[in-house]
C-alpha cells in the first residue's frame, strides 16, 4: 500500500470547511433541496462519499454512479449498509491519507459505465478530493458535513484546479517527511 498524499495540520484546518456548497437543515430539507438542484442541473454523474450520505441518497431515489464508504459513521463502526452496485472494489486507505490504491480505484470506477461501490478499509473522507479531480466535468460529489448538512461539490475546471492544488500540497508534505 503506497500512500500518495498525506494530510498536513494546515490542510486539516482548511478542509474542515466545505469545499463546495453546504446545504443545511434537517434530513428532509437537505434531501429536498438536493433533489431540486439535481433536477435543475442534471449532473452527468453523482458520486457520494460517506456512509450516511450514501444511504440517504439511495433512500431518496438519487442513485450515485460511484459510492465510497468505510462502514464508519462519526468515528464509530456501523453495520455495513446495503447499497446495490454492479461492482464492488475494496481498498485500504488509512485516516489522513489518500493511497495510490484508492486513487486508482476511483479513477477506474469513473471510467466505467457501471454503478460502482468502493469499500474502504480505513477512512474515506479525503477520497472526495480524488473524486472531484477524476469526475467528469460538472458532475456532483456529495459528502456529509457533520452536524450541519451535506456538501455538493460541482466538478468544474476551477474546482478541479483548487483540488489539484490541495493534493499537490499533500504530496509535497508526504515527500518531505
Amino acid at each position: 500500500m503506497t500512500v500518495s498524499y498525506s494530510l498536513t495540520p494546515d490542510l486539516r484546518r482548511r478542509l474542515k470547511k466545505p469545499i463546495g456548497t453546504l446545504i443545511q437543515g434537517s434530513f428532509a430539507e437537505t434531501m429536498k433541496r438536493l433533489k431540486d438542484i439535481v433536477d435543475n442541473e442534471k449532473p452527468p454523474i453523482i458520486i457520494s462519499v460517506g456512509d450516511t450520505v450514501s444511504k440517504n441518497l439511495v433512500k431518496n431515489r438519487i442513485f450515485p454512479q460511484l459510492t465510497i464508504i468505510d462502514n464508519i459513521v462519526m468515528r464509530k463502526g456501523i453495520q455495513p449498509i446495503t447499497l446495490t452496485a454492479e461492482r464492488s472494489i475494496y481498498v485500504k486507505n488509512p485516516a489522513g491519507t489518500i493511497t495510490e490504491e484508492a486513487r486508482a480505484a476511483i479513477e477506474e470506477a469513473l471510467k466505467s459505465y457501471n454503478r460502482v461501490k468502493i469499500v474502504v478499509d480505513g477512512e474515506e473522507d479525503l477520497l472526495a478530493l480524488a473524486a472531484v479531480l477524476y469526475a467528469p466535468k460538472n458532475s456532483f460529489v456529495i459528502y456529509g458535513q457533520p452536524y450541519e448538512g451535506i456538501v455538493i461539490v460541482k466538478a468544474t475546471s476551477e474546482k478541479k484546479a483548487e483540488v489539484a492544488g490541495i493534493l499537490k500540497a499533500m504530496e509535497t508534505a508526504r515527500k518531505t517527511k
